[in-house]
């Protein structure tokens, strides 16, 4: 199998060096250029010579999303590793809107990069725990308690999830950040009916990629539940 190719996107010269320095040790991955800021990171998304971006948002020239959103245009099946000090909801929610996979702060260790690397490609979207609580906590306390009427002068409710209750519960996993194969072990099925699902999940939801999903969900309420105990 050939090596993932990764770019790196980050101003701090210490951070990028022990990113370029960690990713290149190991033998099925190689680090195909990086860049300290927004125009070299054009540079490296011009090129298309990467699978995966380490982008980081605050760039002395530019906004890491605007990167992310010229990747994701450029290639959709690419993915986009945000590595940050921002951790705040219009971050977050603004880096996934724009094609971001998987999201991350720089209290992470970087010898743990490696790991959300594999993890991102292999089909999980791994975000900073915190983030990921409390996005789901907002969203859930957010959510309409469909129990009550609304008021008159409310608009219509919404419509019904076009997800199966198998396809909310496999989303639900994907956005905790599990790869394919423990989806499917976690609900004992394949890996690849697992695939099948989440190719059903994108279109229906009209999204390309595991971090727009799980975007649209949260915004639809989809993921306002639990993930429910087998």
């Amino acid at each position: 199998m050939s090596a993932l190719r990764v770019a790196i996107i980050e101003d701090e010269p210490e951070f990028r060096l022990r990113f370029e320095r960690i990713l290149a040790a190991e033998p099925d991955l190689v680090v195909v250029g990086s860049a300290s800021d927004a125009a070299g990171g054009r540079a490296l998304v011009a090129r298309g010579a990467a699978d995966l971006y380490l982008v980081d948002l605050g760039l002395p020239d530019g906004d890491g999303r605007d990167l992310i959103r010229l990747a994701v245009r450029g290639r959709p099946d690419v993915d986009v590793l945000v590595i940050t000090v921002f951790g705040d909801d219009a971050h977050v929610l603004s880096a996934i809107e724009a094609g971001a996979t998987g999201y991350l702060l720089k209290d992470t260790e970087p010898r743990d990069v490696v790991k959300w690397v594999r993890t991102l490609r292999s089909g999980g979207s791994p975000l900073n725990p915190v983030i990921a609580r409390r996005l789901l906590q907002r969203f859930r306390a957010g959510a309409p308690a469909r129990a009550s009427p609304p008021p008159s002068d409310a608009p219509a409710p919404t419509e019904p999830s076009p997800l199966s209750t198998r396809e909310s519960e496999i989303l639900r996993l994907l956005a905790k950040g599990l790869s394919y194969v423990e989806i499917g072990e976690t609900l004992g099925i394949s890996a690849h009916t697992v695939t099948q699902h989440i190719k059903s999940i994108y279109r229906k939801l009209s999204v390309r990629s595991r971090g727009e999903a799980v975007f649209e969900a949260l915004q639809m309420g989809i993921l306002a539940a639990p993930v429910p105990r087998r």
